[in-house]
């Protein structure tokens, strides 16, 4: 039986994609994990007592939008980090809690998509390179995915400005991460502001996929709710996402949030009753004081810039490096990051990432080329010194003379 025409176009996911072309040849030494995006820090110490504390909810069918404790503890760390008001962060109103939050970025999507827009095909705009959840949603809702370049030459960020005015007018929804998956840019309040007046000007929606907002190198990323509620947007404009996973180094635990306007997280919770997998009750319990918690966010943080300076460091005099500004991302520039991946597999035993496997081509519209094609994603979620490690393998392998 074949697919659903709809996602003919769908490539095979990222990491499926990697294994086919490096788990053919030996690794050159003991192998050195940089491709995955999996946190390794110490999780919160009071994560297995809170569990304990909590076991009878094993026995019992989880809340599915979230317990009211935990949905008010994350309506107060909204609050504290980025300013948002009361208002906007009812826990009855504008918070649902999720299963991670590929989950709710996906079924966000289907319950938020029109089938018409200005009586046309929807399209569901994102940026590129981009986290893959994002055009399956779309192909899942019936929408075009439109994939905008993010390169060097617009700071790792959709322009906007280059988007035609008929593409926008069909447009309901755009997805933007920041910090950005995998280049580590920061989106600043000023650039949520203009999205968001495009958004008011257009009619669609933002979904602002915020799990990074917690690594950062020198100054805390600005938020989306925050950028709407200064500039007195409609609450239904922005929808966001957090997750445990990043910020607390929890990907195992599968706790997240949406925070939006009362209709899109009524519509979303309204889908989620019928298709979602709810927390379990003794994970809610524990995710509450999680996100009570800051010491553990801080001390994380803190290895991660070590792990930049790290970086700046081995790599600082090598071509194609970008210091990032957040995340735990290098997004290195080798001339074709495929080839660069199994040159290094082979010679050095570092798993790293192509770029084209997280990209598209350009839409003829907005240019040329793949903007991932060239790159190398390396994740920076080992221990500081193993990263070092790595990072001394990748410069010595990729550029012998380059370094300090």
């Amino acid at each position: 039986m074949q697919s659903p025409q709809r996602f003919q176009d769908l490539p095979e996911y990222a990491f499926p994609r990697l294994r086919a072309l490096l788990d053919v040849h030996k690794p050159g030494a003991e192998p050195t994990p940089m491709s995955i995006g999996e946190p390794r820090h110490a999780p919160p110490a009071f994560l297995e007592q809170a569990l304990a504390d909590a076991a009878e909810g094993w026995g019992r069918y989880p809340v599915n939008e979230g317990t009211p404790q935990l949905r008010a503890a994350i309506g107060v760390w909204l609050r504290k980090r980025f300013g948002v008001s009361a208002a906007r962060t009812d826990p009855d109103k504008h918070i649902l809690a999720l299963n991670g939050t590929r989950e709710g970025l996906f079924n966000a999507c289907l319950a938020l998509c029109p089938e018409v827009k200005n009586g046309q095909r929807p399209t569901i705009l994102m940026p590129n390179p981009f986290y893959q959840c994002y055009a399956a949603a779309a192909f899942a809702a019936g929408a075009e995915p439109v994939f905008l370049p993010c390169g060097a030459d617009t700071g790792f960020l959709p322009d906007f400005d280059a988007v035609p005015a008929d593409l926008l007018a069909r447009t309901a929804i755009v997805y933007l991460c920041s910090p950005s998956n995998p280049q580590g840019a920061v989106a600043t309040d000023g650039y949520w502001r203009k999205l968001i007046a495009l958004a008011e000007t257009y009619d669609f929606r933002v979904f602002a996929d915020e799990c990074y907002s917690e690594i950062w190198r020198d100054l805390p990323p600005p938020g989306a709710m925050a950028a709407a509620e200064a500039m007195d947007a409609d609450p239904e404009r922005v929808v966001v996402f957090h997750s445990l996973s990043k910020r607390s180094s929890l990907p195992g635990l599968r706790s997240g949030f949406a925070a939006g306007g009362p209709q899109a997280i009524a519509a979303i919770k309204r889908l989620r009753a019928y298709a979602g997998a709810p927390i379990p009750g003794p994970i809610q319990a524990a995710s509450a004081l999680i996100w009570a918690d800051e010491a553990h966010v801080d001390a994380s943080r803190a290895i991660y810039q070590e792990k930049y300076r790290i970086a700046d460091d081995v790599l600082g005099n090598m071509p194609g490096y970008h210091a990032p500004e957040a995340g735990f991302f290098l997004w290195l520039e080798v001339g074709d990051g495929e080839a660069a991946a199994l040159k290094l597999w082979t010679q050095t035993g570092v798993r790293a990432l192509p770029g084209a496997y997280l990209s598209r081509p350009t839409p003829p519209m907005l240019g040329t080329g793949d903007p991932g094609a060239a790159y190398l994603r390396v994740a920076l979620v080992e221990s500081p010194a193993r990263v070092r490690a790595g990072l001394i393998a990748i410069r010595d392998c990729l550029h012998p003379n380059s370094g300090g």
